[in-house]
């Protein structure tokens, strides 16, 4: 303690710690010293921005969920608020038997909901589309567990349904597998409708009646990227942040905790009246092993996964004809290293202000057990990009400009069983009193959802301190 000002450590300097230093200063004011500790050179996570063809670009996650408020409330909250944009267009494609096909309208998370337009897309065979309406005279699916998004939804509406839809946007979304993913983790409508409704067709199409026409955009983003936030967010924190340290170990005291950072031969130590860990399931794992074992056990199981992102920059001159939807998204089953393609200029026009000309593209690559595809070095993944390009878009020459963003580890799976094992690891953690939790780990992967845990681990380390006294 300095003086009576109590002295809150952060361990992360991703979007969820900067956040969660925000809501201590909220609620803390001067009562409370806030440090962040940050391994890596920078901070903002899965945040980040750089230049392409002069373009500013995000490196990483690109959008936030508008229909969350959390995200866009405290951009706001920081100054940034009017520098949100929405986007230009939504409108995906998936790449399915070797073509683009418009997703399905009346869809929730690629379960389809609507025959007629599941028959127009093209997406599944003859012999697909018929498996589907069996859903609607099979038994009841028991759901009385946590199962896989798969093997729910093959049960309801057949194999293709999975292969086709499901795939490719959960492959978006967590770079994982359907048949090791978490139905009430990633799919909580979809999960909700499996226990009270026989019929899956029948719940999707009371799902899309129930959501509300003019709710506005999906998405949305900042004007100079979503890599502008961290910064802002840190700023307004008022916080310590200090780059390039690790916390090697955590360590209870009397009064609080003593973390130790620097160098195995000469580690330095740290006082804190309270931590908020705000590292990534691996990391969180090793540091709360001794002091926090069963959480740590339970952090220790949550996979990650990797994934590239290569960002290409053509005239638009390039193209046969200018793209008009936001991209598209490739099942595994069509065999292709790129997953997704982002047409980034028409999903964001402000991104075309600088330059008319150019057209931005975005391809990601990697999911869970694709790891030997980024061993490749940065020129193999930007012939693939520009050949997935080539072959798909047609595009023709080569780009004016190009990048490579690899993100080793940043992906967690939330697999069956995930939240049971995060209710397991909060209630380990709840027993430490001057002790939070936050990040993508728990409930979601997204900017919202990173700073709705910030905010709910702020709040319990005001509240722990509010009870020790001034």
């Amino acid at each position: 303690m300095e003086g009576n000002r109590r002295h809150v450590v952060i361990v992360g300097g991703g979007i969820s710690g900067l956040a969660a230093a925000w809501f201590l200063r909220q609620g803390g004011g001067e009562r409370v010293r806030v440090t962040v500790l940050e391994s890596g050179p920078r901070i903002g996570g899965k945040l980040r921005t750089s230049e392409v063809a002069g373009v500013s670009v995000d490196e990483g996650a690109e959008s936030m969920l508008a229909r969350r408020p959390e995200g866009k409330d405290l951009a706001r909250a920081v100054g940034l608020g009017g520098d949100l944009v929405a986007p230009g267009t939504t409108q995906a494609a998936i790449y399915s038997r070797g073509a683009l096909r418009a997703m399905p309208k009346g869809q929730v998370m690629g379960v389809p909901g609507d025959l007629t337009e599941l028959a127009r897309s093209g997406l599944v065979s003859p012999g697909g589309l018929i498996r589907v309406p069996l859903d609607q005279v099979l038994p009841a699916t028991l759901v009385r567990s946590d199962v896989s998004v798969a093997s729910y939804i093959r049960a309801r509406m057949g194999s293709e349904v999975v292969e086709r839809l499901i795939e490719p946007l959960l492959g978006g979304v967590y770079a994982g597998r359907s048949d090791r993913l978490s139905l009430e983790a990633t799919m909580p409508r979809i999960a909700t409708a499996a226990r009270s409704e026989r019929s899956l067709l029948g719940a999707v199409r009371e799902i899309v009646r129930e959501t509300p026409k003019d709710a506005g955009p999906v998405f949305t983003s900042l004007r100079g990227g979503l890599g502008g936030l961290p910064e802002a967010v840190a700023k307004a924190s008022g916080a310590d942040i200090r780059t390039g340290v690790t916390v090697r170990e955590l360590r209870r005291t009397p009064y609080g905790w003593q973390l130790v950072t620097g160098p195995v031969p000469r580690p330095e130590t740290l006082e804190a009246d309270a931590v908020i860990v705000a590292t990534p399931a691996t990391s969180s794992a090793r540091l709360l092993k001794d002091e926090v074992p069963k959480a740590a056990a339970e952090l220790a199981r949550i996979e990650y996964s990797s994934m590239a992102i290569v960002t290409l920059a053509y005239p638009v001159s390039a193209f046969p004809s200018p793209p008009t939807g936001s991209g598209y998204l490739v099942p595994p089953v069509e065999g292709r290293v790129v997953k997704a393609a982002t047409f980034s200029s028409v999903k964001w026009p402000h991104l075309t202000e600088a330059d008319p000309s150019v057209l931005l593209v975005r391809c990601s690559i990697g999911r869970v057990g694709e790891e030997h595809l980024l061993q490749r070095d940065d020129a193999e993944l930007v012939a693939v990009a520009m050949a997935e390009m080539s072959e798909v878009m047609g595009v023709r020459g080569l780009p004016l400009d190009s990048r490579v963003s690899r993100w080793g580890g940043s992906l967690p799976q939330y697999n069956v069983g995930h939240l049971d094992r995060v209710a397991r690891v909060r209630a380990a953690v709840a027993v430490e009193p001057a002790l939070a939790v936050c990040g993508a780990a728990y409930d979601g992967l997204g900017v919202p959802a990173c700073v709705s845990t910030a905010r709910t681990a702020a709040a319990r380390i005001l509240d722990h301190l509010a009870t020790q006294g001034e």
